[in-house]
């Protein structure tokens, strides 16, 4: 099953080789990741996450697992406005968890930090109440396979979001933005980052993940209920949801 061609990018390559580029790919941007994030979106990614919270309806009581935690932005969130939550951040970067917990440290003991991997999460089912993705599906190797994972880890009733780079749905909208990706933002990324080649993976991640209607019928797929999708931006990004019954 490793030897399976998937897609990083528009290179094809092995499973257990997109796992690796693209934890060497984080590994060489973690110090300026934050930085290109505001430069890159202008900062509107800082709204796009208070969206999200804003839609989760969090409860002290939540237990909540972030998946592709990256360096603890939405945990951060969450705790400024919900301070007795619990939250565990999951990243199977390393540095990126220890970049994230630098951030926030001395903060707060109701956010734990682990290592490890979207498509094999090391907790027992009905475990979380809420289940939150924020751009990272489209970089796991086997989307299906951190799908099944959440459905499993979610308890029943449980709520699923996921904030991801989407299709805009006016075309001139979705000209620009094109434009805007792949020629922009590579060169912001080389003069900040020193690697181009990591930004227009970026570009090229985002070009190719599902819709907003081909991630919805998926989570269907998978047993997800009342799901739903909002777009923000003209649907340059989108935040889908959905729900454990049983």
């Amino acid at each position: 099953m490793k030897n399976l061609k998937t897609s990083f990018g528009k290179l094809k390559v092995s499973q257990s080789q997109k796992t690796k580029m693209v934890q060497d790919l984080f590994s060489t941007i973690t110090t300026k990741y934050d930085l290109m994030n505001n430069l890159m979106s202008l900062g509107s990614h800082h709204l796009w996450k208070k969206k999200l919270i804003q839609l989760m309806n969090i409860q002290s009581k939540d237990l909540i697992v972030e998946v592709g935690s990256g360096t603890g932005d939405i945990a951060n969130l969450i705790h400024k406005n919900y301070s007795k939550t619990s939250i565990i951040s999951v990243d199977l970067n390393f540095n990126m968890l220890k970049h994230g917990k630098q951030k926030i440290k001395n903060k707060s003991n109701t956010i734990s930090w682990v290592n490890c991997n979207a498509e094999n999460l090391p907790f027992k089912k009905n475990t979380f109440d809420k289940y939150i993705i924020s751009f990272c599906l489209r970089n796991i190797t086997l989307i299906d396979n951190a799908l099944n994972e959440a459905i499993r880890v979610l308890k029943p009733g449980g709520s699923f979001y996921c904030l991801e780079f989407s299709t805009p749905k006016s075309s001139f909208v979705n000209a620009i933005y094109s434009f805007y990706k792949s020629e922009i933002i590579p060169l912001i990324g080389e003069r900040i980052t020193k690697n181009k080649k990591a930004y227009k993976y970026l570009e090229e991640s985002i070009s190719q993940f599902p819709n907003q209607n081909v991630l919805l019928s998926k989570l269907n797929e998978k047993g997800f209920k009342n799901t739903s999708v909002i777009n923000l931006f003209n649907g340059i990004v989108a935040i889908h949801k959905g729900f454990k019954v049983l």
